[in-house]
């Protein structure tokens, strides 16, 4: 073979290889979703059914709240998965996000060591544990990251009058399962989602101590970035898996994933 012809191939090989990027490229979506979400295993079994018909591939980006929904403003992915319902509000009163609904929910319950010090399993409402940590200087470990957990525990405690400043207040800046594993090594309380929980438990030093009455519900929504802000978004790949997280084969997929028997969360689309 000539050289001219060598390179004559050589080139169209290379543009066809291009082109096959560029279109794995454009049929991916980034997903950035909570801590709690990915730690609980639940996004990996969605993820492996949704592969089963898709071939868009899900970039993964596992975030607190509050972070993922400053990249949703900033149009670094695609939509999102939160869990935060007065932040997510004002995502879309701003104009960053659409399409807005929700996937599923768990609830919000208190863990501690098995001592329990500070009487929390006799509490009739988690308030009411939370001030028991406060007035017998427990430890407790917030995560301290914006995320939809902190923010609901911030929220908690302002209902005793004012933020949390004694000194067993500490704060993680870590994610839900990173902050659970500092619990259970320092014997602290911790405020978590259920399905984190049950997921990481046999693993931790801790115990339930109390959970709500009513149930502190922890919704989960999705969204997608508004392509009106960000232009560049894969808005289309998007909206087919936000769908399908929402239609019966989705939420069939929640509905079922369990540990040791029991579900992580509820499936709530309409």
């Amino acid at each position: 073979m000539k050289p001219l012809e060598l390179m004559i191939i050589r080139t169209i090989l290379a543009i066809i290889l291009a082109l096959l990027s560029a279109i794995v490229l454009a049929d991916s979506i980034r997903l950035a979703v909570t801590t709690s979400t990915y730690n609980s295993g639940l996004l990996d079994r969605l993820l492996s059914h949704y592969a089963r018909v898709s071939n868009t591939q899900v970039q993964v980006i596992s975030v607190g709240t509050g972070k993922a929904l400053k990249m949703g403003k900033n149009g670094d992915v695609d939509l999102l998965m939160t869990h935060a319902p007065q932040a997510e509000a004002y995502f879309i009163d701003q104009g960053f996000g659409i399409e807005a609904q929700r996937v599923m929910h768990n609830d919000f319950i208190l863990v501690g060591p098995e001592e329990d010090k500070a009487q929390v399993s006799g509490a009739q409402t988690v308030i009411q544990g939370l001030s028991l940590i406060k007035e017998s200087n427990q430890r407790f470990i917030s995560r301290g990251d914006d995320s939809g957990t902190h923010k609901k525990e911030l929220q908690l405690w302002r209902h005793l009058g004012a933020l949390p400043t004694f000194d067993g207040y500490l704060e993680s800046g870590r994610g839900m399962g990173h902050s659970l594993q500092m619990a259970s090594e320092m014997g602290a309380y911790i405020m978590t989602d259920r399905g984190t929980w049950l997921a990481l438990k046999d693993k931790l030093e801790l115990h339930l101590v109390l959970k709500g009455a009513p149930p502190l519900i922890n919704p989960y929504q999705v969204m997608l970035v508004n392509p009106k802000r960000h232009s560049h978004v894969n808005i289309n790949s998007s909206r087919e898996f936000a769908q399908w997280l929402v239609s019966k084969a989705g939420q069939e997929v929640i509905g079922s994933f369990r540990i040791n028997g029991k579900a992580l969360f509820v499936p709530s689309a309409k």
